[in-house]
Formats: structure tokens, sequence, C-alpha cells
């Protein structure tokens, strides 16, 4: 049986009904919240268990089992952002990156799986890759790709918990509009167009692609 970490307790979440369950995560598409565990009460053993079971990638939101958005052509944009970060830091020895499916624990009750993130070494225990398959983790920088089912609502609500909890930027693409926001707290953003450089900031100094670069190696197209 996997182990978790041991985190501060949290009041419970009281949903009682499923207005209360819909009210309170507004914006997040009503199919992809889970009602067993009953709202309010699951844990991260049940998120385990899940993924276990039925191969689903779930985060946990106040108690609450919430089914990640997933898309092929979303996953490709999110893995080749992740190649070219970590091909960065293999001459820029600033921490690590990982890839979509990565959990952590943003607080207690709280986890989140980005679709791609950097932790520096400062925030790594001992200076290594955690073996908990839930680490009690805040990243640095968090890469979240839009599907369709994201909705703004949803993504508002996920920038407040990333940056309450110690994220410093978080990299949001748009795969439809093929732009990138890039922000550094809730409410500062900077959009980035095709013609436009993404550049790592203080978080990953020195670090930039342009934009078109990351759709063309996305779209794959063959000669």
């Amino acid at each position: 049986m996997a182990t978790i970490s041991p985190a501060p307790a949290t009041p419970p979440l009281v949903l009682t009904t499923v207005a209360d369950v819909l009210q309170h995560f507004e914006g997040i598409p009503p199919e992809r919240i889970r009602l067993q565990p009953p709202p309010g009460t699951a844990t991260e053993l049940d998120l385990l268990a899940i993924l276990a079971r039925e191969q689903r990638l779930c985060e946990l939101i106040d108690g609450v089992l919430v089914e990640k958005a997933v898309g092929y052509y979303e996953s490709r944009l999110a893995a080749e952002i992740t190649f070219l970060v970590m091909l960065f830091l293999e001459s820029h020895d600033l921490g690590l990156a990982t890839g979509d499916g990565g959990m952590s624990q943003y607080r207690a009750g709280l986890v989140y799986i980005p679709d791609g993130q950097f932790v520096s070494w400062n925030r790594l225990p001992a200076g290594r890759t955690p073996r908990e398959p839930i680490p009690p983790l805040v990243p640095n920088l968090v890469v979240e790709v839009l599907s369709k089912t994201n909705t703004r609502k949803e993504m508002k609500r996920k920038l407040r918990d990333y940056f309450e909890t110690g994220v410093q930027v978080v990299w949001e693409v748009e795969p439809r509009k093929r732009v990138i926001n890039v922000y550094q707290s809730p409410t500062n953003r900077v959009t980035l167009h095709e013609d436009d450089e993404l550049n790592g900031g203080e978080v990953l100094p020195g670090f930039s692609v342009k934009v078109a670069t990351i759709f063309a190696r996305a779209d794959g197209k063959r000669e």
C-alpha cells in the first residue's frame, strides 16, 4: 500500500447536496466531479486507488475528486515544453522538471497534476527526486495546457491556489489560439503569440524559446 507523508489537518468541507457541490466547484464541468467517495471526504489514498483501479487521473480539491481534463494534442504540447526545459537543465543545473501525470500535494487536501512543472533544488528534500507517489512539494513553475473542458473559472481557481501555495510562475497554453499566457500572480498576465519568445525569467534564467517553435514541434508535421 502506498504511503502518504503526513500533512497538517484542515477542517472538512461540508457538502450536503449536489447543489452545494456545483456551487462550490462553479466552472468545473459536472461530469468531471466524482461523487464517490462522498464530496468532502476524499483523500490522497482515494485518488491513488482510482488511478490503480480505473487508470483515471484525478485531482483532489477540498476533499473532492475532480477528473483531470486530458487530450492527445494537449499532451503533445506539454511533452514538448517539458523536453525543452529538460534539455536546458542539462547545461543549467537548477533543479528538476517533470511531465504530465506528476502529482504534488500543494497543501493538506489539495493535490494538483499540472501538465508540466519545474522544481528548484532548494525545494527538493535532500536535493533528490521524491519517492512518494504524491510528495508534499510546491513547484516553482507550472505548465497548464488547456483542454476543451477547462473553463476560465476553473483556471482562475487553480491560479489562485498555485500562487497562494508558493508557485512563482504559471505558463498557461491555449492550443486553439496558439498563445501562451505567462502569469506571475493570479492577475499579472502577459500573453505571448507565435512571434514572441517564452523565457524562464527569474525561475529559469537563460531559458528562451520561440512560441512558434513549441507549436511547430507539437504539430509534428512530416516533411
